[in-house]
């Protein structure tokens, strides 16, 4: 079953090998971030900016967010990096410009 989450916040993932990128999440999403770093998935996650405003570019990324990901449960075994699209690169430059975070 595929996620239909609503994108709320813009966070800073470091993974093990020290290398970062932002995701435009919500705060569930961080929270499982968080138990990954706490298991070692990764190396750490921050919160950049809290309550972004919901522009036609976070819904356009939510959708296709919603529509490829699903929500990692608690149980998780692995951090999975949500790998984008050319498309999609391009909504998260906008949304990060947006929030005066580029």
């Amino acid at each position: 079953m595929k996620s239909h989450e609503i994108l709320t916040l813009i966070e800073e993932i470091t993974l093990n090998d020290g290398d970062t990128y932002v995701e435009i999440s919500n705060m569930v999403q961080n929270g499982r971030a968080e138990l990954a770093a706490e298991r070692g998935f990764i190396k750490s996650v921050r919160i950049l900016q809290l309550n972004i405003p919901h522009s036609a570019h976070v819904a356009k990324y939510e959708d296709w967010v919603n529509e490829n990901f699903e929500m990692p449960t608690e149980d998780m075994d692995h951090f999975e990096r949500w790998t984008r699209t050319p498309e999609a690169q391009a909504e998260v430059d906008i949304i990060l410009k947006e929030n005066h975070l580029s």
